[in-house]
């Protein structure tokens, strides 16, 4: 259990450091707390509906991670149909590893141990102008994507403005950006295993959450999403 706790902590100030470099994520731990992320995703893809999009998240990691997948939810909820009403989402890459007969997911869909955070917050956002209707979370949305789409995305436009209330005072949202974000990382199903040993960050117990540094990581900036 211990060793489990030092490998996702490494792992998870590495992931910190790599999407500290990207500028189409904030990411940051809250109060230190690595496996409690404050996460805003920004969206300026021109043809998104939710294109100017300040969406503001939070991300649970569990202490066992990689090995199971992390919670996300938007702290503003979106009218969106794999988006249920309190923020929760309804995507295959969230559901614990293996196969679900239920769904009919396939275990190459869901989590893995070689998944990043990365990756989940790349899927997210694919998701938003790809929504799956035929399992709706939010199934007033998707009625209403279906058979009244135009309404649809005023709906959608006032949630996207609504969103930018959330922009932190003095921060200026950058001009569009047309660049695609990096594609999808091939990650060998024992990567992970690298992290295994000694942490060089001190013990932790169980009952505490460790505190990653004094300053928390901070990128504000934006990117086309394709």
């Amino acid at each position: 259990m211990a060793d489990e706790r030092k490998i996702a902590e490494r792992m998870l100030m590495n992931e910190l450091k790599e999407l500290s470099k990207e500028n189409w994520v904030n990411a940051e731990p809250r109060d230190g707390n690595l496996f409690l992320w404050d996460i805003a995703l920004i969206v300026v893809n021109p043809t998104s509906l939710y294109c100017g999009a300040y969406l503001k998240a939070e991300l649970k990691i569990p202490k066992n991670y990689p090995m199971s997948p992390p919670e996300f939810k938007f702290v503003r909820p979106l009218f969106h149909p794999n988006i249920y009403p309190d923020g929760k989402l309804c995507i295959s890459i969230l559901h614990a590893p293996g196969e679900d007969e239920t769904s009919g997911e396939l275990a190459s869909e869901r989590w893995s141990p070689a998944q990043r955070i990365f990756t989940v917050l790349i899927s997210i956002l694919s998701l938003l102008d790809d929504a799956e209707v035929s399992s709706a979370a939010n199934v007033d949305a998707g009625v209403m994507l279906r058979k009244e789409p135009e309404k649809y995305k005023k709906v959608v436009k006032e949630h996207v403005e609504t969103s930018k209330r959330d922009i932190p005072a003095g921060f200026k949202m950058p001009s569009l950006v047309e660049t695609k974000p990096p594609e999808k990382e091939e990650v060998d199903d024992d990567f992970w295993c690298e992290f295994e040993g000694e942490s060089d960050y001190g013990d932790t117990s169980d009952d505490e959450d460790m505190v990653f540094g004094m300053t928390p990581f901070r990128t504000w900036s934006m990117v086309s999403i394709y």
